[in-house]
This record gives C-alpha cells, sequence and structure tokens, in this order.
C-alpha cells in the first residue's frame, strides 16, 4: 500500500514539473500560463495528449519533437525528474503514512509544494532570462504571508518574527516602486532580498544563511577562476563573464541544504 501512495505522490511531482516547465517558458514571454494549449516552441504545433506524459513522452520521442523531429531541451525531463524526486523525498523524510494522514502534517506539505513551486519558477527563469520575475516574487510573497498566518494560528509562534518579516516586506517593495522607478532600471537586488526572505520563512534562517554563504563562496571562487584565467592568457582588461544567476543558485542551495538538514534529522538525530 505504501508503494502504490508514494508512487502516487512521484506522479503529482512530476505532473507539477511539467506545468514548471511550461511556466517557465512562457511567464518571461507574457503567454497565458493556464488557457493556452500547449505547443512546440520551434514548429509552434499544437501537442497531442501522447506528446504531454511527464518524463515518458521525452523519452518514447527520443528528446524531438514529433512533429518538426527538433530537439526537445533536456530541461524539461530534468524539471520534471527533479520535480518528482523532491515531492517523494519530502513525503518520506516527513513520514507520511496513507493508514495515519495527520491534517497539519498534509497542509505542511501542500504549503512547501506552494513554496517548491516558487523557487522553481524563481530559479527556471532567472537561469534563461537572468531577471527575478515579479509576478512569480508577488507569489511567492502571498504564500508566504499565508503560512505565517497559518503558523501562528497552529503554533501561536512568536508574532514579533513574522511581524519583522511583514516590516521588511513592506520597506523592500516601497524603494522598488517608488525611490528605485526614478532612478534605476535593474531591480534584481531587491528581487534577490525579497526571494531570500521567502525562502527564511519556508526554509528557516539556518538554511537561508547556509545557502546564501554557500552562494558567496561559489561566487568568491568563480571570480577568481576568472582572474586566474584572464592573468594566464594575459587578458589585461577585467572581464568577469556574463552576470551569474544568484536566484538560480540561491535556489538549488536551499533546496540541498533543506533537504541535508531534514535527512540528518531523519537518521542522525
Amino acid at each position: 500500500m505504501e508503494i502504490i501512495f508514494y508512487t502516487l505522490i512521484f506522479i503529482i511531482g512530476i505532473l507539477f514539473g511539467s506545468f514548471y516547465t511550461l511556466a517557465i517558458y512562457r511567464i518571461p514571454k507574457k503567454q497565458d500560463i493556464t488557457h493556452t494549449h500547449s505547443y512546440c516552441p520551434k514548429c509552434q504545433h499544437k501537442l497531442g495528449f501522447w506528446d504531454l506524459i511527464p518524463l515518458f513522452s521525452y523519452i518514447f520521442l527520443g528528446g524531438k519533437c514529433r512533429y518538426c523531429k527538433e530537439k526537445i531541451r533536456p530541461r524539461y525531463f530534468i524539471i520534471e525528474l527533479i520535480s518528482g524526486i523532491f515531492f517523494l523525498l519530502i513525503a518520506y523524510l516527513w513520514n507520511f503514512d496513507l493508514e495515519n494522514l495527520q491534517v497539519l502534517k498534509l497542509i505542511d506539505f501542500c504549503f512547501f509544494i506552494l513554496y517548491f513551486t516558487f523557487i522553481v519558477l524563481m530559479a527556471g527563469i532567472d537561469k534563461e532570462s537572468k531577471i527575478i520575475d515579479k509576478k512569480v516574487t508577488a507569489y511567492g510573497i502571498i504564500i508566504s504571508i499565508l503560512y505565517m498566518i497559518y503558523l501562528y494560528i497552529v503554533d501561536e509562534t512568536n508574532i514579533y518574527r513574522y511581524a519583522m518579516y511583514l516590516l521588511v516586506y513592506i520597506i523592500i517593495l516601497i524603494i522598488d516602486n517608488i525611490t528605485l522607478r526614478k532612478y534605476a532600471k535593474d531591480k534584481y537586488t531587491n528581487g534577490i532580498i525579497l526571494t531570500t526572505i521567502i525562502m527564511a520563512i519556508f526554509s528557516g534562517e539556518l538554511c537561508t544563511y547556509m545557502a546564501i554563504t554557500l552562494v558567496l563562496l561559489t561566487f568568491a571562487i568563480c571570480i577568481l577562476c576568472k582572474k586566474i584565467y584572464n592573468k594566464k592568457n594575459h587578458i589585461l582588461k577585467e572581464n568577469i563573464g556574463p552576470k551569474l544567476p544568484i536566484g538560480f543558485m540561491l535556489a538549488v542551495a536551499d533546496i540541498i541544504i533543506f533537504i541535508y538538514i531534514l535527512l540528518c534529522n531523519k537518521f542522525l538525530i
């Protein structure tokens, strides 16, 4: 019975993953993500049922479009697989049991699905377009506020902690929508700050601090390697290269560390 239950969780995960791939492609292009039928980005042909089965369609079609034979980017398969594995891992590490399924644990799981949706969309769009999409950030802020309200009702957690987060939200949004509108076009930094707050609310401050530290370390290593490369090849002009997708790097670090903490809690404590 447990095998069937966890198989169902995995299937739900890859279905969400299929939606993530669609949203990551369409949101930066300002296309509809709910009503417009799926189509091949190369030949624009509408996809049929057998073209849209998560994971399996990619495998059976050999990674190519059925109609134009162009290669399908492997990211579709990768995101669907990662999503399925994440859903499965969280359910397992939280000791989900179909016979003794607790309502509060189920609600927590649903909130983390919403959070995972935010983190994947933010990371995917940042990696592809080097932007932190405002609509995705707004979605993250809304679900984080709902989650804080839920936690306060259920656990009666310290309200001052949540008030601090809300205050930071308000300050950043005011700066983003009033001050920087006059002086800057790039609001990437504000998006990163808001993202880290959302991460802290859902995955915890410790996980977020560790993720930030890991990203900063990675960033420093990238700069150092670039400087060594420039010096070795006698490149006088300092050129760090294209802007690194900090949001994507934060998301990857956050998910890895979050799962690592859950694994430690399950097997070492």
